[in-house]
């Protein structure tokens, strides 16, 4: 036996991970944070808002399109500073300056205040989700696919969790305990995400051999240019029904039923991304990518179309075991086809969707929500169609690193043993 030198043992523990399920966990901690809590907490406190605090309608509104501008900040400095993605301090301190901007909510009255502070929960959430996500789909990549899913559905638990402390405090509490509350149990998350390792940087000989991916591997452009279209598309549809979903329901259900739905969605997103990913191992990420988007547009128009109590839970479990499914099997689809930063693309793609969506939806608002649910379901299966489109020659499977003299070579490091472990059968 070769005795390891000590440096050689000091690089090879730097990029390898000592147990999967404490990596997952760490990352959920901060999805949950990073998401679930500081995304959208928001939207059951804002009747609370609404009620207490004087907010109008319209200022409302303002408050979800910085949060969303600010995601979209996040994510392109992702995308075109990506060693952000990479460093342990941002996303310590997007986490730390995310609780801030929660508990910083209600110290103040002023809109023009509130704005600046969910501009700025914005850029973080999006920071810690492209930080989490890279995390996941580099270090789990030899391991099985429902391990990533597992921690997606951190963001599940955290929307389950703030929204039943919310729903708690809507009668015995004020909008201000609402997000000191929440700002509490985003800070306990993130004191459990501290240890999560980011995506480590590229080997030092990466650049000269991901130089001749582009003449010897297969060309994937065409292919992540009608994913980004797809998930767009999805990010529009989304969030139509993320902002309205719980108010359109209220229309016509007791009012305890929409703050009860949302937790619904929450727990129905816990389990969802592992259950997509273990059906990968019979279908490929294009079919199951059309089959979510689909049961997706299903569950966001049936409260427009049918309502009642019933219809209402119902699409509370469709809309919440898909959304974050989607984008599971999205961003890893895209890292699959290893396109450059594919994550923080993706990402930023479907930020711009979601500042898109409630300004498509708002001319329908003034006859109530159910126009806008039928909306945000019709654009979601264009997304649906997208994916669809998708599949037609889809590269399953790409060559492992070391295979330069076939027609494929993918590039160093990049097998992704965690998506790809749900390899295509269908299409074998």
């Amino acid at each position: 036996m070769t005795a390891t030198p000590p440096h050689g043992r000091a690089s090879a523990a730097k990029g390898a991970i000592p147990s999967p399920w404490a990596h997952v966990a760490r990352a959920a901690a901060a999805l949950a944070t990073g998401m679930g809590v500081g995304r959208f907490v928001y939207t059951p406190i804002l009747p609370l808002m609404h009620t207490q605090a004087g907010l109008a309608a319209g200022a409302g509104a303002n408050l979800a399109t910085a949060n969303y501008v600010g995601y979209l900040v996040g994510a392109l400095a992702g995308t075109f500073v990506p060693r952000l993605v990479r460093s342990a301090v941002v996303l310590r301190g997007s986490l730390l300056a995310l609780v801030a901007s929660l508990a910083a909510m209600p110290l103040t009255h002023s809109t023009t205040l509130w704005l600046l502070f969910r501009l700025g929960a914005g850029v973080f959430s999006a920071l810690i989700f492209v930080i989490a996500a890279s995390s996941l789909l580099s270090h789990l990549r030899e391991h099985p696919a429902h391990l990533p899913g597992w921690a997606f559905g951190g963001v599940g638990a955290g929307i389950a969790l703030s929204g039943l402390l919310v729903l708690v405090l809507r009668t015995a509490g004020t909008w201000r305990a609402a997000w000191w509350a929440s700002a509490a149990l985003a800070a306990a998350l993130s004191l459990a995400a501290w240890g999560l390792r980011p995506e480590p940087a590229p080997r030092p000989d990466s650049s000269a051999a991901g130089a001749a991916v582009p003449m010897s591997g297969p060309r994937t452009h065409r292919w992540f240019s009608t994913l980004f279209a797809s998930y767009t598309l999805e990010g529009i549809g989304y969030i139509i029904a993320g902002t309205f979903l719980v108010a359109a329901i209220e229309q016509s259900s007791p009012g305890w039923i929409g703050g009860g739905a949302w937790v619904l969605v929450g727990l129905a997103a816990v389990p969802s991304s592992a259950l997509w990913a273990a059906l990968g191992r019979r279908w490929s990420r294009p079919d199951l990518l059309f089959a979510a988007l689909g049961v997706q547009a299903v569950g966001i128009a049936l409260p427009a179309l049918v309502g009642g109590v019933a219809a209402a839970l119902i699409s509370a479990v469709l809309f919440g075991s898909t959304f974050i499914g989607v984008s599971t099997l999205a961003l890893a689809a895209g890292t699959h086809l290893r396109f450059p930063r594919a994550v923080a693309l993706l990402t930023a793609g479907y930020s711009v969707g979601q500042i898109l969506g409630p300004l498509v939806a708002a001319p329908l608002l003034h006859h109530g929500y159910h126009r806008a649910l039928i909306l945000a379901s019709v654009v979601v299966l264009a997304a649906a169609l997208a994916a669809l489109v998708l599949r037609i020659g889809f590269p399953h499977h790409m060559p492992v690193h070391g295979q330069a003299v076939r027609r494929s070579h993918p590039g160093p490091g990049h097998r992704l043993a965690s998506p790809d472990t749900a390899d295509v059968r269908a299409n074998e």
